[in-house]
């Protein structure tokens, strides 16, 4: 088969990836919670042929530091909810939504997703992410997050815990046989009885086998541990941007690491993140990309650098960055961290300069013609299978992408006209897995 690019349409913020996406001129911040702006996304999504939408999601409220609430537009809508409801309205996309193994429990997860792998006609996902914030514990009983590798441990067992829960019932269980009354072979039917170091679950679960077998399994993370997990468990990575040679470094790792594990390298697509500003002309694309930088609050500039650097700064985005070294933000996360590490090698750098060059670096501005060159040179030299299209604004710069992008991947050859295959299992070129019982003992 012909290896063919990936696309994943991204929503976290609801008005954008820019966390000021929503004072954008375009930007309805009115419907956030309305369905009907949704259902335009997953269209506007299945329009341009994407693979499937990725829905990004945290069990909490943003308000470490004032901005979080005064600027930050932040109200969502629960993903699996939303994705029922999505799956009604659109034919054809994959239908991914991130859930916490931290703050879940397998049997819910197991459950929910199957569902909706039902209603949806095999086009369910799911996201899988340990979360990072302490304000997550907060609204589970907690103080504190649980210690990184922790989470990982209990992430692996969280998910063979949901795959043996998923393989609960043979394809051929049910036999609703109405002369014999008999509805399903109990022969045909396994009793996880797990009981691990994080979790004890029975079973088995109350829904058929997904149709699917096992929804595709999309994880995130850079970590060396998030690496081990995904190269041994997921379908799918979604990564952060990178420069072209950080990111081939990248993508043949952790394809080694699949290899490692017993595993074709193919079984595991990496999709990074990419947040395009297109236009007819390059002067306009930067244009816009300058105007949605500018339109993001002193107070939301100097709280995100402060965040990502772990210590509280002065309220004036242009004073020098006091870096003090010991600040430790590793429990958060142990992805590289590029602000840090500019600040170590001791550069003077005030949070505006800082936050801007973060915001140029993330983003691919241009014509059509110069994003389709960019995307096709990472796909064709080993950087990424694909990507998780973010656009800044929602829904003008995604709808940009579809109508300008779009068009000129499909005319390379890159992506396809249409949809040939029913489930997103097929369409990321995975067979259906085999139901995993253990024999019997003898």
């Amino acid at each position: 088969m012909t290896r063919r690019l990936l696309l994943a349409a991204f929503l976290f913020h609801p008005g954008g990836s820019h966390v000021s996406g929503w004072r954008h001129r375009t930007a309805e911040p009115e419907r956030h919670v309305d369905i009907d702006y949704y259902a335009q996304f997953a269209q506007t999504a299945e329009r341009g042929v994407f693979d499937t939408i990725f829905l990004a999601d945290g069990v909490y409220l943003w308000d470490r530091f004032p901005s979080g609430v005064d600027h930050y537009g932040q109200t969502r809508l629960e993903p699996l909810t939303l994705l029922s409801a999505l799956a009604a309205r659109t034919g054809h996309i994959g239908l991914a939504a991130t859930v916490s193994t931290t703050y879940n429990e397998p049997y819910h997860v197991a459950r929910a997703l199957a569902s909706l792998d039902h209603i949806s006609g095999g086009r369910a996902a799911w996201n899988l992410v340990t979360s990072r914030y302490d304000e997550e514990a907060h609204n589970f009983g907690g103080d504190d997050h649980l210690d990184h590798s922790l989470r990982y441990e209990r992430g692996a067992e969280f998910v063979h815990v949901v795959q043996r829960l998923w393989d609960s019932w043979a394809d051929d269980a049910i036999v609703a046989d109405r002369e014999s009354g008999i509805f399903a072979d109990a022969e045909k039917l396994d009793v996880a009885d797990h009981r691990g170091e994080h979790f004890t679950v029975r079973g088995p679960l109350n829904i058929s086998r997904p149709p699917q077998g096992y929804p595709v399994l999309f994880q995130a993370g850079g970590s060396d541990a998030g690496q081990e997990l995904a190269a041994a468990t997921a379908d799918a990575v979604f990564t952060r941007s990178l420069p072209l040679a950080e990111a081939q470094r990248f993508y043949a790792g952790l394809k080694a690491r699949v290899l490692a594990h017993g595993r074709s390298e193919d079984e595991l697509s990496i999709l990074p993140s990419y947040r395009p500003v297109v236009a007819e002309t390059e002067a306009a694309a930067r244009a816009l990309a300058t105007e949605i930088l500018a339109s993001t609050p002193d107070a939301l500039i100097v709280e995100d650098i402060a965040h990502s650097i772990g210590q509280q700064l002065v309220a004036d985005p242009d004073a020098l960055i006091v870096y003090e070294p010991d600040t430790d933000i590793a429990n958060e996360s142990k992805s590289p961290n590029r602000r840090i590490a500019r600040l170590r090698s001791g550069e003077s750098l005030t949070p505006r300069a800082l936050y801007a060059e973060s915001f140029w670096e993330s983003i691919s501005v241009g014509t059509p013609t110069q994003l389709a060159d960019e995307i096709q040179e990472r796909f064709e030299n080993g950087a990424a299978d694909g990507f998780v299209v973010q656009a800044l604004t929602l829904p003008y710069g995604f709808e940009q992408f579809v109508d300008l992008v779009v068009p000129e991947l499909q005319g390379r050859g890159l992506t396809r006209p249409g949809y040939d295959e029913t489930t997103l299992r097929e369409r990321f070129g995975l067979v259906r897995p085999e139901r995993r019982v253990p024999a019997p003992v003898t």
